[in-house]
């Protein structure tokens, strides 16, 4: 039997050599827009929330949302963002509570669409956005240290995986996924996050960065595997085609989505600060 294109060695290095390009391109402008701060970062995190939920509907919906819903979306990721870039994140969250329960109600109503699944979008994208902001307004290094454990986790779980193998993680979820590619991805994050808290000069914070960052990595392969059953319950194999060799934003930023808002409750609840 002929193997599959997916499985095809040929391919899956071209697959690989669009994410390194793509990664080159995207990865300066991320990090200048989160040391930069300001409008900068607001108009990234809040550009991202609207293409993901723009992608987010589209799947749940199967098929192009109408104009409506998309304006309608889109409203509420700009209203989040500038609420909580404004007032804070006590109030991005009123805002993104209040959009998500009218936008439930309207997409309900006017589409005759049972459960909740198009609604959930806006606080899937909303609160990841909320706790980028917030976390912003503590300077760039908490931001900073949040991507580079999250990067380390999908390059450790990407490495180890693919070089260990073994038992599956969630096969029906995600059949790729391996224990080998959890405790790996877990692994390379602890030593990401502890190294740059040693050049961020807080040296006696390294055990704690440990911890914190193998915490995270697994909420972040928690969020990937969430997104997975997502998509393979509506029978997607990508979110979106808009960056070559990922897929679409939420399969790029599906991590991140669960890893920003535990870190950030994480910060509030302890009062920690980078600074």
């Amino acid at each position: 039997m002929a193997p599959s294109v997916a499985n095809n060695p040929q391919v899956q290095r071209s697959n690989l050599t669009l994410r390194i390009l793509s990664s080159l391109v995207l990865g300066p402008l991320i990090l200048a827009a989160v040391y930069v701060g300001g409008w900068e970062f607001a108009v990234i995190v809040g550009l991202l929330a609207v293409l993901g939920v723009d992608e987010w509907l589209r799947m749940v919906l199967r098929r192009r949302p109408p104009g409506w819903a998309r304006a309608a979306a889109v409203a509420a990721m700009v209203a989040v963002t500038v609420a909580t870039g404004c007032a804070g994140a006590v109030a991005g969250l009123v805002v993104l509570a209040a959009a998500t329960v009218l936008f439930d109600i309207a997409v309900n109503l006017r589409l005759g669409t049972p459960g909740r699944m198009p609604g959930l979008g806006l606080p899937y994208l909303g609160l990841t956005v909320v706790a980028l902001l917030h976390l912003r307004q503590d300077g760039w290094q908490p931001v900073l240290w949040l991507l580079l454990v999250v990067w380390a986790t999908d390059i450790g779980g990407y490495i180890f995986g693919r070089w260990i193998g073994g038992p599956k993680l969630a096969p029906r979820l995600s059949p790729k996924k391996t224990w080998a590619g959890l405790i790996g991805g877990a692994g390379l994050a602890a030593v990401a996050g502890a190294a740059a808290i040693a050049v961020l000069h807080r040296a006696g914070a390294a055990v704690p960065a440990v911890a914190g960052a193998a915490l995270l990595a697994v909420v972040a392969q928690a969020g990937d595997l969430a997104e997975s059953a997502v998509k393979r319950h509506y029978g997607v194999k990508d979110s979106g085609t808009l960056i070559p060799g990922h897929g679409g934003v939420l399969d790029r930023i599906d991590g991140l989505l669960t890893a920003a808002p535990v870190f950030a409750l994480f910060t509030a609840l302890l009062d920690a600060s980078f600074r």
